[in-house]
């Protein structure tokens, strides 16, 4: 069972935009699927790597289109990205840290984080663009 469904209110509607959300969940959805496995803490922290640099670049192609649109929440659009990346690097250290994880916490916490960005920052960027 995916712990992110794709909803249209997840589109900003810039194709290339929303097809890295969707690969985003696509990725959200496979660490869940492996946590439900019993993965291990190496499997679990190389598929939060490549969450965080997914997200990094994916973060990058949103301010370059909200740079070159002149969009007005920028700044704080920007800000919450970086809550975002600093919150996922401290998810990152505390699997490491601890050299295990609580299945059911980190996925809540990653389903939360992306579907609240979804639902107030980039609901509003959607908004912008349509």
């Amino acid at each position: 069972m995916n712990l992110i469904e794709w909803k249209d209110e997840f589109s900003v509607g810039v194709a290339s935009v929303d097809l890295e959300h969707r690969e985003l969940i696509d990725l959200i959805n496979d660490l869940h699927s492996l946590l439900g496995e019993n993965a291990t803490l190496e499997q679990v922290a190389t598929m939060l790597g490549e969450i965080f640099a997914q997200i990094s670049a994916h973060f990058a192609l949103e301010e370059k289109f909200m740079r070159e649109t002149r969009y007005a929440h920028y700044s704080d659009h920007k800000n919450d990205h970086e809550a975002l990346l600093d919150e996922l690097r401290s998810i990152m250290d505390r699997v490491e840290d601890d050299g295990g994880y609580d299945e059911a916490s980190l996925s809540k916490e990653l389903g939360d984080w992306f579907t609240e960005h979804f639902r107030t920052h980039d609901a509003r960027l959607h908004r912008h663009t349509g």
